[in-house]
């Protein structure tokens, strides 16, 4: 899908007005969460190479919290979007 912001999917089937935006920059994919109802964390937040969103996941696994950033990140959902844009 994309809108003015760009290409983007949802990242959670219960709140469908939540967007991850991605994008290829010089062949890293970058991706970026919009929330119409915390529109701060797109205006504070910039675009964060799937790279870095990988190593923080790493380090949540290290300290056992139990959660998992990756969980909104789909690569592959990523790659399939840019290839079709």
């Amino acid at each position: 899908m994309k809108d003015e912001r760009g290409v983007y999917y949802t990242p959670s089937l219960q709140h469908p007005e939540v967007r991850m935006y991605v994008r290829d920059n010089g062949g890293a994919i970058e991706f970026r969460l919009y929330n119409p109802m915390e529109p701060i964390v797109w205006e504070k937040h910039q675009w964060v190479p799937y790279e870095a969103i990988r190593q923080a996941a790493e380090m949540y696994k290290e300290r056992g919290t139990g959660r998992n950033p990756l969980a909104l990140y789909d690569l592959d959902i990523a790659k399939k979007l840019l290839c079709d844009a």
